[in-house]
């Protein structure tokens, strides 16, 4: 009888992130059960919102929990797609997942003060806190669902360029209309504001993404 020897791969450090992340959830689901319930129906009804986002703060401990796991889901996809498309980029930068997760923290809370700056320039702070909330509840719930396809990519299906694209593209379409359903909601306040509505949109929710795009291409 012939023996093979089993080689076990060593662990690699997504799997405690996604241990990480696991927990992240796990303790929102403890300590705010009823919010939780509300949060994870945010698909089908917005009755999150009518509850949680009028008077709650941004920086709600359930808020700043499922924003630390957003945070190293996307990156921890980031990397994925930097694995496929560039992987001599990996192997020469071995701080290029820290550099991606600090880089999109970075980017985001940027992105979020002056977005604040301006609410408050304007006299529009508690229109646009109550449409940041929206965005910031949309995206990490899509957090979820970049936690459940890290599983997949990492565990069930090896990562591939089109099946990357494919699932990312269909997040960036599900953020895309959960900001669409957003600007319906305040439709008659964006009407009469038309001209400054255009130019927030172009200011800070397309032109990030463009100096974003252009600094790694």
């Amino acid at each position: 009888m012939d023996f093979s020897e089993r080689l076990i791969a060593p662990t690699d450090f997504a799997t405690y992130l996604l241990v990480a992340c696991f927990i992240l959830f796990a303790l929102a689901k403890y300590f705010y059960p009823k919010r939780f319930h509300e949060f994870s129906m945010l698909p089908i009804t917005n009755q999150y919102f009518f509850v949680h986002g009028k008077n709650d703060e941004l920086n709600h401990p359930f808020n700043i929990m499922l924003f630390a796991a957003q945070i190293l889901c996307v990156s921890i996809f980031v990397f994925l797609l930097f694995k496929v498309f560039n992987p001599s980029e990996i192997e020469n930068n071995k701080w290029l997942f820290l550099q991606i997760c600090t880089a999109y923290s970075v980017f985001v809370l940027i992105k979020f003060s002056l977005e604040k700056i301006v609410a408050n320039i304007f006299s529009m702070d508690a229109l646009i806190n109550n449409y940041l909330y929206q965005k910031l509840s949309y995206r990490n719930f899509l957090g979820i669902l970049f936690f459940a396809g890290n599983l997949f990519f990492l565990y069930v299906y090896p990562p591939t360029a089109t099946g990357l694209l494919i699932f990312g593209g269909c997040l960036l379409a599900l953020n895309a209309i959960a900001l669409l359903y957003s600007y319906k909601k305040n439709g008659k306040l964006i009407l009469g504001n038309f001209f400054y509505f255009i130019l927030y949109l172009c200011a800070l929710e397309i032109s990030p993404y463009i100096i974003l795009y252009k600094s790694f291409v």
